[in-house]
Order: structure tokens, then sequence, then C-alpha cells
């Protein structure tokens, strides 16, 4: 019985990575679920035991995508003997080394902006991880790091703004290797207009420190 649920666990599994493959590739509606089915070598009839659709497939590959953005920013979210700035880079570092690493994260940028999935956007990884993003605004907000006159809300939409249309532009121009200093690029120039003056001239003085990254658990 144990020997079975495994089996089962990893048909699931390599299912759902196949299924990321060929999102991240061609998109929900393009999408083959025989391609699907060779990369995974699940039977058809494997496939529909456990999915019943190839949406409900794309849903588990969104779901999948959202357990991996709550594991890095739950990481981070307790590193609370960090400056919430410096806390916040290694959130934005990793987000970046995970957009270009992990095909389950990819699918999942592809997929939300598909009109299928439209709706998912708001319960997507880029909620999960913007929720963490403006605690810690909030955080550095409390503790003076954040001008008078900028709301944690404005300075995370800003953000997010940025980091998003960062990540477009690397599929633009093929350049996935370079999102991770891209992604630093747009945190430090909104720093650079929110941030207190105090605040920058001790990063213009130190820039970043080098922080140990959280390992997952």
């Amino acid at each position: 019985m144990a020997r079975q649920q495994e089996r089962a666990r990893r048909t699931r599994a390599a299912l759902v990575e196949a299924a990321a493959v060929e999102f991240a590739k061609r998109g929900y509606a393009a999408a083959s679920v025989n391609t699907i089915l060779e990369g995974s070598r699940a039977t058809k009839g494997a496939m529909y035991f456990h999915f019943q659709s190839k949406e409900e497939l794309a849903r588990a590959v969104l779901t999948s995508a959202i357990e991996t953005f709550t594991g890095i920013t739950d990481r981070w979210a307790k590193r609370t003997d960090l400056d919430p700035f410096v806390a916040l880079h290694g959130l934005v570092l990793d987000i970046a080394e995970v957009f270009r690493t992990e095909v389950i994260v990819q699918a999942e940028f592809r997929l939300i902006i598909e009109p299928e999935f439209y709706k998912d956007v708001q319960s997507g990884g880029g909620q999960v991880w913007g929720k963490t993003a403006y605690e810690l605004a909030l955080r550095a907000k409390d503790d003076g790091l954040l001008r008078e006159d900028v709301d944690p809300e404005k300075f995370t939409r800003v953000l997010a703004a940025s980091l998003a249309g960062q990540r477009y532009m690397a599929d633009l121009i093929a350049s996935s290797g370079d999102l991770g200093v891209w992604f630093e690029e747009s945190l430090e120039v909104v720093l650079e207009a929110m941030a207190t003056p105090e605040w920058l001239e001790k990063f213009h003085r130190d820039g970043w420190p080098q922080v140990e990254f959280p390992d997952a658990e």
C-alpha cells in the first residue's frame, strides 16, 4: 500500500512538472496534453486519475508556485534581526532566482496573464511576496527608514510594478540571467526616491551588507 501511494505521489509530481514545462513554453491554450504525458512518462489514465482536466492540472501548477513563493517569503519575513530594507533586498534576489531557475514559477507567470486565469492574479505568487514586501515596508516606516511623506502601500505598489516590468523585459530580450541585477536596480531606484536621507547616506557609503541567505526548511 505504501509503495503504491509513493508511486502515485511521484506520478502526480511528474505530471505537474511536465505540465509546468509545457505551460511555461506555450501558455495554457496551446499546451499539449500529449506533450505533458510524454514529458511525465505517465499514461492518460494516470493523468485523469489525478486531474480531471487540463485546467485542473494548470491549477496544480499555480498552487505549487504559490508554495514556492510562500517558502521564500516566510523565511525573509522571519529575519527581524535585519534592517527591513536589507531583508527586502534578500527577498527580491531570491524571487529573481526562482524566476530564473524554477519552471513552476515560470509557468505561473505565464498562466496568470491568460484569460482563463486572470482572476488568479489576486491570489497568485505576486500577492504572496507582495504581502511580505508590504510588511517589510511597514517595518521600515516604523523604524524611520522611509520618508515621512511616503506611504508603505505606495512604496510596495511602485516596487511591484517595476519588478513585473523587469520580468517581462527579461522575456522580451531573452536575458533572464540578468534578472537579479535588474531586480536589485529596481529596488535601489525606489529606495532612492522614498528612503530617508540618513538611510541613503549609509547605503551609499556601505552598500548592501553580506547576508547569509536563509535555507529552506
